[in-house]
């Protein structure tokens, strides 16, 4: 079994695309979250992952936008977007995000888990190895995919060591890969890094796909027409600095 992981495409229909078009073959896409938010596709987004087959953890994002809720905790480029993503979404898109499940979900006869942030808390980033220590004791999968940092990272617990897998890419390339072997005595964490907005410095679509029979993650990125999202976003009225960073990755 194969899956393309993927995570935080914050309405941008052209990483999506792009990435749905380069990925290798793959059983099922497991998604972590965050399909809307920050960018101005969110209803061609949401029509497009509707139509995948696999399973959709709900983000902070996604429940922001769904939802009549407070969203004192989101800065202000954020905030402006969630309340403009809840007045063009269609009745039956906002229906579809509200009921999305919270994570901890495990695919059938899997030994993973899916979340956003933490098996705990769909809010709380999981950056540090003190995050990666309770999160990773939180819930007994084996392997845990997770999201909201936008950032490909791994946390890999081995008996009693710990270690830091990352992929290391050329910024000059398309498309690149980066393999990690998933040894059967360890312990994971591993984030796919962010469809739509990557915050790595590292402007091009992020995605993973977890190849179960072979034991093997492996991390992509893409290039992909970062200039037609920008331009949607500034025809949309959104704050500039959201169209901005697309190209710096930040």
């Amino acid at each position: 079994m194969r899956a393309l992981v993927i995570s935080d495409i914050h309405s941008n229909l052209e990483a999506l695309e792009t990435v749905l078009d380069v990925a290798p073959p793959c059983d099922q896409v497991w998604n972590l979250g965050d399909i809307v938010g920050y960018g101005a596709s969110p209803n061609e987004v949401i029509d497009r992952s509707r139509q995948l087959k696999g399973l959709v953890v709900r983000g902070n994002h996604d429940r922001a936008c769904s939802q009549d809720a407070d969203i004192s905790d989101f800065n202000s480029e954020g905030a402006q977007a969630i309340l403009w993503t809840r007045e063009v979404l269609t009745g039956e898109n906002r229906a579809w995000l509200a009921g999305l499940p919270p994570g901890p979900l495990t695919p059938d006869g899997s030994d993973v888990a899916c979340v956003h942030g933490t098996p705990a808390d769909e809010d709380e980033y999981l950056i540090s190895s003190a995050h990666a220590v309770v999160a990773i004791y939180d819930h007994p999968a084996r392997i845990i995919f997770f999201g909201h940092t936008h950032k490909q990272k791994g946390f890999t617990k081995a008996d009693l060591d710990w270690y830091y897998p990352e992929p290391q890419f050329d910024f000059n390339k398309g498309l690149v890969s980066h393999e990690l072997p998933l040894h059967p005595d360890a312990r994971y964490l591993l984030n796919p890094g962010s469809v739509g907005q990557p915050r790595d410095r590292d402007w091009r679509a992020a995605f993973a796909v977890y190849d179960a029979d072979r034991s093997l993650f492996t991390w992509y990125r893409t290039p992909y027409p970062v200039a037609e999202s920008q331009a949607r976003i500034r025809r949309a009225g959104l704050p500039d600095r959201l169209a901005d960073r697309l190209r710096s990755g930040i």
